[in-house]
């Protein structure tokens, strides 16, 4: 029951086929109630037929710029546009779970928020929208799940306690210099010799000013400049991806970058334009809501198919739901294969049915609590 791919890469608000799917799916289950806090997210809201607790589950819905390589009869149809990172898979599972909850609704206590969110792969993220639109009411718990390769078919991951992935920010650097021939560098500023060295600088911030254990990493990503091999150019441009933990890392990493590139750049006699990007803060999982995702997976899939999964390095907007209620974020396993944005990335679909099962049985435990 995987939605259609999303018709263009994975921008904001541009899920528009997959948007329309999930409504007409959503809109004929019964008992549903369907909002639409965003211009392509949806939010199923079903409410029992008794009182209790408010709970939300939150499946990201946005594909991604690259084109599929899997062969398979299924692959995204659209050019440079696939699902390379598993949102279908999400999508799919909740939607079986709010299908079968709806069925439910005479023996469910409280009410369930099944959330299909847009744009989780583009910053500022869709789950900031949501958050900020004010349809959550009363939500006392989130939850989610993100399929990942190389771990057992359909075996739920629970993410550590605190910090379950990495912040994520982003720097763009222009380093502006002055061009000469390259015969005659004594009439010239080099960028390249200016952004070589601010590299090298770079590298020294995990090593020398983080403290070690916490969790840190600077990769530079991007370094252009120039076009011929005898010219020295009057520009480089670098960009970064910055990964931390804790808030405090996090903004001593970001003033340390600074202050390199202003030191550097200034010693060298060159100038340069820095946007600095704050993305994603770091999921931080609430330990008895973890305690109680444990619980609820082993009891229907069995204690053998649930394990202590890794912090991901990589990052998510899903954090921006703590701004309202605890989180808790798990994985499912789909079985060996390429890693997530590979072109060639591909979910083995029998682990969909105990995602699906984790789940209902977790959403029905949270509400019988």
């Amino acid at each position: 029951m995987a939605p259609p791919h999303s018709p263009t890469p994975g921008g904001v608000l541009e899920e528009e086929q997959t948007s329309k799917y999930v409504e007409e799916v959503l809109s004929k289950l019964p008992n549903v109630e369907v909002i639409k806090p965003a211009k392509t997210s949806l939010i199923g809201v079903l409410k029992g037929a008794k009182p209790g607790r408010t709970v939300a589950f939150r499946a990201d819905m946005d594909a991604l710029p690259i084109q599929e390589e899997t062969g398979l009869p299924y692959a995204s149809k659209e050019k440079n546009v696939s699902h390379a990172c598993g949102h279908d898979a999400h999508t799919a599972m909740l939607l079986a779970t709010a299908a079968t909850l709806s069925k439910m609704q005479q023996e469910l206590k409280g009410t369930v928020y099944f959330i299909f969110q847009h744009a989780e792969e583009q910053p500022p993220g869709g789950a900031i929208d949501i958050v900020e639109s004010g349809e959550l009411k009363g939500v006392e718990a989130f939850f989610g799940m993100h399929v990942l390769p190389n771990f057992p078919a359909g075996h739920v991951g629970i993410l550590p306690d605190g910090a379950a992935s990495t912040a994520q920010d982003i720097f763009n650097l222009n380093i502006i210099g002055k061009g000469s021939h390259g015969s005659m560098p004594h009439l010239g500023i080099d960028p390249i010799v200016v952004g070589a060295a601010i590299v090298s600088a770079l590298q020294t911030v995990v090593s020398r000013n983080v403290e070690p254990g916490e969790m840190t990493v600077v990769t530079i990503g991007k370094f252009q400049s120039g076009d011929a091999f005898n010219v020295i150019a009057d520009r480089a441009e670098l960009a970064a991806s910055i990964r931390t933990t804790s808030d405090k890392t996090r903004k001593q990493v970001e003033q340390r970058i600074k202050e390199i590139i202003e030191s550097i750049t200034k010693a060298y006699g060159a100038t340069y334009e820095l946007d600095y990007i704050n993305t994603y803060p770091a999921i931080q999982n609430d330990k008895a809501l973890n305690a109680q995702v444990r619980k609820s997976a082993a009891a229907i899939l069995g204690k053998e198919q649930v394990f202590d999964a890794p912090m991901m390095t990589a990052s998510e907007d899903f954090a921006y739901y703590r701004k309202i209620a605890p989180v808790s974020f798990m994985t499912l396993g789909i079985g060996d294969g390429p890693a997530n944005h590979n072109p060639g990335f591909r979910v083995d679909e029998s682990a969909l049915q105990n995602g699906v099962k984790a789940q209902v049985q977790l959403i029905l435990d949270y509400l019988n609590k």
